[in-house]
C-alpha cells in the first residue's frame, strides 16, 4: 500500500478538471501537429515553452508531455493516406501503411496504429511507474563524479547513436557546449564569452535557443521545401482492424512494447531509432520476408508500438537521473528548470506532484488517443491541405511575440532570428540541431560537476575510475561506444570471408528484378530501401499487385 499511495496521488491531481483539460489539449495539439509536415513535436513545445510560466508546473509538464506522445501518432495518419510523414519517428510507416491504403486496408492500418500506439504506450507506463521510482532511490546516492560522467555520456551517445553521421553530431554537440559557457562561470561567477553584450552576462537564454533552432528555423527549411508530393487520397472505409489483421500483429506489438520501452531508455534513443529497430526485427524474423513493402500490417504494427512505447520510457531518464535522451526531452528539461524544478533522484520526493501527475495522466492520455484517433481521422486529413503561405507567418508571430514575452527583450528576439538562421543552415546541410540542443543543456551540469570533482580528487582525474558508481557507468559507456564499431568492423570483414550479407534462413532466390533484395545486412538500409523509391517507380514494382 505505501507503493501505491503516490500513484493514488498523482491521480488526484490528473483528474481535477484543470488538469484533465491540459491532458485533452495536449494530445489534440500533438496529433494536430504530427499531421502537419515540417512541425512535430520539437518545434510545437519550443514555441508553447512561454506559456508554461502562467500555470502549474504539473500542469505544463503534462501537456507537454502529451503533445509528444500525441504526435507519435497524428503522424501515422498522413504517412498511411498521403505518404506524407508528418513526424520523423512514422517514416518507416509510409512503407507499408501506404501500399495497404492503396490495397483499400487504409482502416485496418490506421486502427492498429491506434491499438498498437495504446499498447505501447500503456505497457511502457507500468515500466515507468514500477522502474522509476526504483532508479530515482538508486540515483540518490549520486554525487559530482557521478553526475559528470552520465553527462558527458548522454553528450556522447546522443552524438555517436543519432540519425545523422557521427562528425556532425560531434560538431552540433560540441557548439552547444561552447555556448554553454558563455555568461558566469559556474565557480567563480566571472564572465566568459560575452563580448562585452551585457545582454549575455546571464548567458545565452535557452527559450530563445530552442525557439531559434526548433521554430524558425524549422519554417525557414519548409518554406525552401514546400513543394510537396500531393498524392490521391484513399478513402477510409473501415478503421478497425480484422481478426486476421489481429493474429498477424499481435506479436509485432508485444515486441514493439519491448523494444521501444528498452530503446527510450538509451541517450539518442526515441521514436525514429525504435519505430527503425522494430521494422527491422519483424522483417528479419518473418517467414515471408517479400511482404514488407507490399503492405504487411506488421510492417506498420510493430513501429507504431514501438515510438509510443520509446515516446513513454524516455522520461524514466529525465524524471530519475536528470538526464534527458533526446531533444524533447531536452526541452522538457527546460520546461521544468523554467518551474525552478530540476529534475533528477530528489524530484520523486521535493515534488511529487509533479512526478506522480505527469507518470499517471499518461494513462489518461493515451485512452484519449485510442478515442479520438479514428473519429478524427477525416478532419486531421484536411489539415494537410493548409498552405505553407498560411501556416508559417502565423508560426513565425507565435515565436517572437513568445520569446519576447519571457524576459520583456527585444535581444532575444534578435537571438531568436540568429539561431533561426543557424537552424536553417544546419538542416540544409544535414546537421541535425537535437546534439546542439542537448549539449547546450547537459553543458552546465557537466562544467559544474567536473570541477566540483576534480577538486575532490586533487586534479586526479583517476577518481573517476576508482569510485564504484562512476567507475560503472564510465565502463558501460566505452562498451556502448565500442559495439559499433565492432559491428561495422565485422560487417566490413564478412564479404572478404566469403559469408552471405543477408541471413540464409530468410534469403530468397529473386524471382524478378521488382522483388529482388540487395545482398546486404545493415537493418537500416533494408528499412528505408522502398523509401528512396520515387512514386512512379514504386508502382511499377508493385507489379499490379495493388490497385
Amino acid at each position: 500500500m505505501d507503493f501505491l499511495d503516490p500513484v493514488l496521488a498523482g491521480f488526484e491531481v490528473v483528474f481535477t478538471p484543470a488538469n484533465l483539460l491540459y491532458v485533452l489539449a495536449g494530445v489534440v495539439i500533438g496529433m494536430v501537429i504530427g499531421v502537419l509536415p515540417g512541425l512535430g513535436p520539437v518545434a510545437t513545445i519550443a514555441l508553447l515553452l512561454p506559456i508554461t510560466y502562467e500555470i502549474p508546473a504539473e500542469s505544463a509538464i503534462i501537456m507537454l508531455a502529451g503533445i509528444y506522445y500525441g504526435a507519435m501518432y497524428g503522424g501515422t495518419i498522413t504517412s498511411v493516406l498521403l505518404r506524407l510523414p508528418g513526424e520523423a519517428a512514422t517514416v518507416i510507416t509510409t512503407i507499408d501503411g501506404y501500399q495497404m491504403a492503396r490495397q483499400g486496408r487504409a482502416g485496418s492500418a490506421l486502427g492498429i496504429a491506434a491499438i498498437g500506439s495504446f499498447i505501447g504506450g500503456t505497457v511502457s507506463i507500468v515500466g515507468l511507474t514500477l522502474v522509476a521510482p526504483l532508479l530515482a532511490r538508486f540515483s540518490l546516492g549520486f554525487g559530482p563524479p557521478e553526475n559528470a560522467v552520465l553527462a558527458a555520456m548522454g553528450i556522447l551517445l546522443v552524438a555517436t547513436l543519432g540519425t545523422v553521421s557521427t562528425a556532425k553530431s560531434l560538431v552540433a554537440a560540441g557548439l552547444g557546449l561552447l555556448l554553454a559557457a558563455a555568461g558566469p562561470d559556474p565557480l567563480f561567477a566571472s564572465l566568459r564569452f560575452t563580448f562585452g553584450n551585457i545582454n549575455l552576462a546571464d548567458g545565452v537564454d535557452f527559450v530563445a535557443l530552442a525557439m531559434g533552432l526548433f521554430g524558425l528555423g524549422e519554417i525557414l527549411y519548409l518554406l525552401e521545401h514546400r513543394a510537396r508530393n500531393r498524392l490521391p487520397k484513399p478513402r477510409v472505409s473501415n478503421a478497425w482492424p480484422s481478426r486476421q489483421d489481429w493474429r498477424q500483429s499481435r506479436g509485432a506489438i508485444g515486441r514493439g512494447s519491448v523494444v521501444g520501452f528498452f530503446i527510450g531508455l538509451l541517450p539518442g534513443g526515441g521514436g525514429v531509432l525504435s519505430s527503425m529497430a522494430a521494422y527491422a526485427l519483424e522483417k528479419r524474423r518473418s517467414r515471408t520476408p517479400e511482404r514488407f513493402g507490399r503492405g504487411a500490417i506488421e510492417g506498420v504494427a510493430g513501429p507504431e508500438t514501438a515510438n509510443n512505447a520509446a515516446a513513454t520510457s524516455s522520461f524514466i531518464p529525465l524524471l530519475t537521473l536528470g538526464i534527458p535522451t533526446n531533444p524533447v526531452m531536452a526541452l522538457i528539461f527546460g520546461a521544468l528548470l523554467l518551474q525552478g524544478i530540476p529534475p533528477g533522484p530528489r524530484l520523486i520526493d521535493e515534488n511529487p506532484e509533479v512526478f506522480w501527475g505527469v507518470v499517471d495522466s499518461m494513462y489518461v492520455g493515451n485512452v484519449f488517443l485510442l478515442i479520438l484517433s479514428v473519429p478524427l481521422v477525416g478532419v486531421f486529413v484536411r489539415l494537410v491541405s493548409v498552405r505553407d503561405s498560411i501556416l508559417a507567418p502565423i508560426v513565425v508571430t507565435v515565436t517572437m511575440l513568445g520569446v519576447y514575452t519571457v524576459n520583456n527583450s527585444t535581444f532575444d528576439m534578435l537571438l531568436v532570428i540568429f539561431f533561426g538562421v543557424v537552424g536553417y543552415l544546419m538542416k540544409k546541410t544535414g546537421f541535425e540541431p537535437g546534439p546542439l540542443v542537448l549539449a547546450f543543456v547537459l553543458g552546465s551540469l557537466l562544467e559544474t560537476a567536473f570541477r566540483q570533482s576534480m577538486r575532490i580528487f586533487d586534479g586526479d582525474p583517476t577518481g573517476f575510475l576508482t569510485r564504484p558508481i562512476s567507475g560503472t557507468l564510465f565502463a558501460v559507456g566505452v562498451l556502448v561506444l565500442l559495439v559499433p564499431v565492432g559491428v561495422r568492423l565485422l560487417r566490413r570483414r564478412r564479404p572478404a570471408t566469403g559469408k552471405p550479407a543477408r541471413d540464409t534462413a530468410t534469403a530468397e532466390p529473386a524471382r524478378d528484378t521488382a522483388t529482388a533484395e540487395p545482398a546486404r545486412d545493415t537493418a537500416t538500409e533494408d528499412v528505408l530501401a522502398p523509401e528512396q523509391r520515387t512514386p512512379a517507380e514504386d508502382n511499377g514494382a508493385t507489379d499490379g499487385r495493388s490497385p
